[in-house]
């Protein structure tokens, strides 16, 4: 089997033609494949355990697969999880344990978007990795500790992969352009200084986007006699900037994290940053609202109790307006929460309340002095209610009497002064 089979057609995609086969033409990821670090050693040790690359879209995650394919000199099967199922990875299966009595060669298995198969399609997987008949490796944009199954995870190493920075991209474009066998280098394209600019800004990390708007330019211009390419048109075929977001994966509650902890730490500008990025990936308002709530509760609390109020008036507002107008009362409030004073004494206290009760076993029963009394016999047979002391009888001072339980006596939950102490389950 050709490990590489589309890497010769003429047709194919720039961004196929392209993709490096070797270590040394890869771009980026140098935390993962530098010399001596854990991919590449995991790769050219020629171990046979099985591994998962997560990222964002056009960062190497096929290419690292296809290269420790070809560096352990193993098949290279590829299937997609978006359209294959149990019985496409039963023909692999099949496939390496041929391979493997003909030529004594294992068998690279790649599922692209791997956390796209359910359960019982990645249990299918599970007995074939344990047995030594593929090797997996998987790919996800995902975090795969919430899209892949843990019997699965615990059979395969994790490595994490980032968004290119700019420069890397801009390497890549110039190679494609000085590439005379795989590129565009006999093309005779020329790239304005502010078109490469916009190919870079658009492509926000992903190689395989930079590489289909050069692309679609050299289309637009191959029959010219003038083979310039500008801003124009670079403009023309990016239409508008793609935004960096997937409201349905991890993206969403990532950006949503960043929104918040930009409110509570009160940078306004990278609060309205994070809430134009929300609205741009298309954010349902109602949860930029919900967000915008809790740390009107949580972050500024009674240090300005206004800001819960006027957010509540501006979730009423973006209901009847609709974005675009919905846009600048969402703004207002963001603007306005992360500027106000700071107290989150209120989540501090009740869930040290909620702790003493649910972790610590701290529940006990409601003292006699102050139990209900609106019912027959409650004082006169019980004796509830009897020692209480009504506080509007003691006009002139606090009334000195015990309203916890005795044994929690003098307990403290509401902090005296503001407190940034982090309440459970946040960071």
């Amino acid at each position: 089997m050709e490990l590489f089979p589309d890497f010769e057609r003429p047709t194919s995609p720039l961004a196929d033609r392209l993709r490096p086969e070797s270590w040394e033409r890869f771009a980026g990821q140098k935390h993962l494949i530098g010399e001596g670090l854990p991919l590449r050693e995991l790769v050219e040790s020629g171990s046979r355990l099985s591994f998962i690359l997560w990222g964002p879209p056009g960062t190497g995650k096929t290419t690292l697969a296809r290269i420790a394919a070809q560096l352990t000199d193993s098949e290279f099967h590829e299937v997609s999880a978006v359209n294959a199922g149990v019985a496409d990875i039963r023909k692999v299966i099949e496939g390496a344990r041929q391979t493997w009595k003909a030529k004594q060669k294992g068998t690279v298995l790649f599922i692209d978007e791997i956390h796209r198969f359910n359960k019982a399609q990645q249990d299918a997987v599970l007995p074939h990795i344990e047995n030594g008949t593929v090797r997996l490796i998987g790919s996800t944009t995902e975090n795969p500790s919430f899209e892949v199954i843990p019997a699965l995870r615990s059979r395969c190493q994790t490595f994490r992969l980032e968004s290119l920075e700019r420069d890397q991209i801009r390497n890549i474009l110039n190679r494609a352009l000085a590439d005379k066998e795989k590129g565009l280098g006999e093309s005779g394209l020329e790239i304005s200084a502010e078109a490469m600019d916009m190919m870079v800004s658009h492509a926000n990390g992903d190689a395989r986007r930079a590489l289909n708007v050069l692309e679609a330019a050299h289309d637009v211009v191959v029959t010219r006699e003038n083979k310039q390419v500008d801003l124009k048109i670079i403009e023309g075929i990016i239409q508008q900037a793609a935004t960096l977001y997937d409201k349905k994966g991890t993206e969403h509650y990532d950006h949503a994290s960043a929104f918040q902890k930009s409110l509570r730490g009160s940078d306004a500008d990278a609060a309205i940053y994070w809430l134009a990025k929300l609205i741009a990936g298309g954010e349902d308002p109602r949860f930029i609202v919900r967000r915008l709530l809790v740390t009107a509760a949580e972050d500024v609390g009674n240090a300005d109790p206004q800001a819960f109020i006027l957010v509540q008036a501006v979730a009423v507002a973006v209901e009847k307006l609709g974005f675009p107008e919905a846009r600048i009362p969402l703004a207002q409030a963001v603007i306005y929460v992360a500027r106000a004073p700071k107290d989150n004494s209120a989540i501090v206290a009740i869930d040290a309340a909620l702790d003493d009760i649910q972790k610590k076993g701290l529940s006990y029963p409601v003292p006699d002095h102050l139990k209900d009394i609106h019912y027959k016999d409650a004082k006169s047979k019980y004796g509830y209610g009897v020692d209480y002391k009504y506080p509007h009888n003691y006009p002139d001072s606090i009334v000195e009497q015990e309203y916890l339980p005795k044994p929690l006596k003098d307990r403290k939950y509401v902090p005296t002064k503001r407190s940034w102490a982090t309440p459970s389950g946040d960071e």
